[in-house]
């Protein structure tokens, strides 16, 4: 129903930060211009309080991170009995950590490529598996602490240096080479499949190829083979429901077409809505334009888990 009060969660305490405000502005922006009523929330310390004095309708969760994507800020909503978009408390805490969401994906049928999670301190003599390899930090996103090692490459030094601030667990995963392709699923509905390719002077899809304007192109829909799109579309279906996701979701695979390899790497529960994300584009593709997404995604929360 437009006139509803909606408080947009933004900013927040993670890495991801400066997306999240980004993915706020233009939800909140949005959803202005389909007329409803948007207070701007950056969420500190006292989001709860703020919160309580609002009392909004609806909050839109733009938070991206820990603290936002982890089933905190979830919790925080359900005491206050606030319907709430994206996921809820248990399937926001699974999908934030990718060696629990890669054994619950690969158990409902989904292909994922070999890994292990351990502590960053023992990869110091050898490399915990035959490179190439990726060492990734458990609970971060938009690639933070993302590290390839290629083959001849010595253990990677940076995820044990007293500069790394990502937590003491990551996860050691096969690389897979070839395609960066993701998919999103809206409801029970998977929608197309976008290929990502980042500009020459970006070794991966990292942060700055992620955001920055010209860092990287999306091909939507992905031109790939019938039988692969339809993998991915399924892969993402299964994913988004063993996990338990709400709302809209986005799955990111790897597919190696020399060796005809297609892994699935991650859920994001609650994807970017920054001018450079994906959902976006790929839910134009399906003829739902930004307006219509921020509406339904308002219109799907709910207080439940």
């Amino acid at each position: 129903m437009v006139g509803k009060h909606i408080a947009v969660l933004m900013g927040g305490l993670s890495s991801e930060r400066p997306v999240s405000l980004s993915s706020g502005q233009a939800c909140a922006d949005a959803l202005e211009e389909q007329g409803y009523r948007v207070s701007r929330v950056d969420a500190g310390r006292d989001v709860a309080s703020r919160l309580a004095e609002l009392k909004p309708d609806v909050a839109f969760n733009a938070l991206h991170g820990p603290y936002g994507e982890d089933g905190t800020i979830q919790g925080i909503l359900e005491y206050l009995q606030i319907p709430y978009t994206h996921s809820g408390v248990c399937a926001s805490a699974l999908a934030m950590d990718k060696g629990l969401a890669k054994t619950i994906a690969a158990a409902a049928g989904v292909a994922v490529a070999a890994s292990r999670v351990m502590n960053r301190f023992d990869i110091v003599k050898k490399h915990p598996l035959p490179p190439p390899y990726v060492v990734k930090p458990v609970r971060e996103g938009s690639s933070f602490g993302v590290v390839i090692v290629r083959e001849g490459q010595e253990v990677p030094s940076s995820v044990i240096s007293s500069g790394w601030k990502y937590g003491d667990e990551v996860l050691v995963e096969k690389y897979v080479a070839g395609r960066e392709l993701t998919c999103a699923v809206m409801g029970g509905q998977v929608l197309g499949v976008c290929e990502i390719v980042p500009e020459q002077s970006f070794q991966f899809y990292d942060y700055d190829s992620k955001y920055k304007p010209g860092g990287s192109k999306h091909v939507c829909p992905a031109k790939i083979s019938p039988n692969i799109y339809q993998n991915i579309q399924k892969m993402s279906l299964q994913a988004h429901q063993a996990l338990g996701c709400r709302g809209v979701s986005r799955s990111d695979f790897r597919y190696d077409e020399q060796k005809d390899e297609l892994v699935w790497l991650e859920v994001n529960t609650q994807p970017g809505m920054t001018p450079t994300s994906l959902v976006p584009d790929i839910a134009k593709i399906s003829g739902c334009s930004f307006g219509d997404l921020v509406r339904w995604i308002v219109e799907d929360a709910s207080c439940m888990r």
